[in-house]
């Protein structure tokens, strides 16, 4: 398989800040990129030579991006299968067209990962009356209903108290098909990002720890585990999952740590993800770097964490009526760093940049970027974050 090399183009399916990026990265290593997005201001834009204003379901529009690039690589699942079936005479699509048809559908991930035999929460799918009266009478405890498509950062489930609650969850999802999990007893939530090359090499980050506020990431750190050897088995994990798949490109598998000592694979996400921006500050190698290097089949960059780093979100309540918060609370401290992703509107719930840190400990970045956020919290007049367990 031949390696696409510096000077070639790369398109992304997708201009979010992910997209810009990796579209950064994509530059700095000297390729250029193309863009196809539906929102003319998406993040990415200013960094694209070319841009296709389009949906992402609109397969002649990938066809047209793909006719002018040597790879694509989407930045978001919600990609038109039609369009990567036929994009790929033109160039190739990675991490590649099975990789999302699995991790699309949320029923169509949790099975495929239970017939690999991966740990997971015990689940259900429910598209009908039967169905979900099977659910509501298999699983105890707490559950949580997910839509099968769409819906992230809290966005599109519902929890119940008990599983006598699932009938009406589903209802007030619109009795669309979703996936019911029984909730566990969890210890931290870790997330393992693994880049697999078109050649098959592979390479494994250290598990990040993640912590959640309203659904949505509020901060993350890695290393995210002190214990090398439950890093390990992280690692290793993961590792499998992305063998399995055949990834080429990048898959993050997010998991749960029970307080028994149990790893629970529960999402996968084919893309650079939210709880590794703390590798551009530290880690050897950026998750950005990386995931041009994997689609590329460049020979992939050293995973080390060369020292403890923890990003917090920045959402778009801390933009009081819209206007730009006062950044010096950042900018004038010597360990936090400021990323914004460009995006012309701010909304509640939406991720508008982070704040990374590096400190001698993972606790120490997490209090150091938690304390830069709350800073603007403050004068926002929102809420608040509390260091403390997920």
């Amino acid at each position: 398989m031949p390696r696409i090399n510096p000077g070639a183009t790369i398109g992304f399916l997708g201009g979010g800040q992910l997209g810009r990026m990796t579209a950064f990265a994509a530059r700095t290593m000297g390729y250029d990129v193309h863009v196809l997005d539906p929102d003319p201001t998406a993040p990415a834009r200013a960094v694209a030579t070319r841009f296709i204003e389009a949906p992402l379901d609109d397969a002649d529009a990938i066809v047209k991006l793909a006719e002018g690039c040597a790879v694509l690589m989407p930045e978001i699942e919600t990609i038109s299968a039609d369009g990567m079936a036929r994009a790929v005479s033109h160039a190739p699509v990675r991490p590649g067209a099975k990789v999302l048809h699995i991790i699309q559908d949320r029923a169509r991930q949790k099975e495929w990962l239970a017939a690999q035999g991966f740990p997971l929460t015990p689940f259900r799918v429910v598209h009908d009356e039967q169905s979900c009266e099977r659910a509501s009478a298999s699983l105890v405890g707490s559950c949580f209903v997910k839509t099968t498509t769409g819906g992230y950062d809290g966005r599109g489930q519902v929890r119940t108290e008990a599983p006598s609650g699932i009938r009406a969850a589903w209802e007030s999802l619109g009795k669309r098909a979703v996936v019911v999990e029984q909730a566990v007893d969890i210890a931290v939530e870790l997330s393992v990002m693994v880049a697999r090359t078109p050649s098959g090499t592979l390479a494994a980050y250290p598990p990040a720890a993640n912590h959640h506020v309203g659904g949505i990431l509020a901060w993350s750190v890695i290393p995210g585990v002190a214990d090398s050897a439950l890093a390990s088995r992280a690692r290793q994990l993961a590792s499998s999952i992305a063998e399995e798949l055949r990834v080429e490109g990048l898959v993050c598998a997010e998991m749960f740590l029970t307080k028994g000592g149990e790893l629970l694979v529960n999402e996968l996400a084919p893309r650079p993800h939210n709880s590794y921006h703390e590798s551009i500050d530290g880690c050897a190698t950026s998750q950005f770097e990386q995931a041009v290097r994997a689609i590329c089949d460049l020979p992939l960059g050293s995973t080390t964490s060369l020292q403890p780093a923890a990003i917090a979100n920045l959402l778009g309540e801390l933009w009081p009526q819209g206007n730009q918060p006062d950044f010096t609370p950042v900018l004038s401290s010597e360990s936090t760093r400021l990323h914004l992703y460009a995006k012309r509107s701010a909304r509640t719930g939406r991720k508008m940049g982070h704040i990374s840190a590096i400190a001698d400990s993972a606790d120490a970045a997490v209090s150091r970027v938690v304390a830069a956020r709350n800073a603007l919290a403050r004068a926002a007049g929102v809420a608040e974050w509390v260091i403390g367990p997920s």
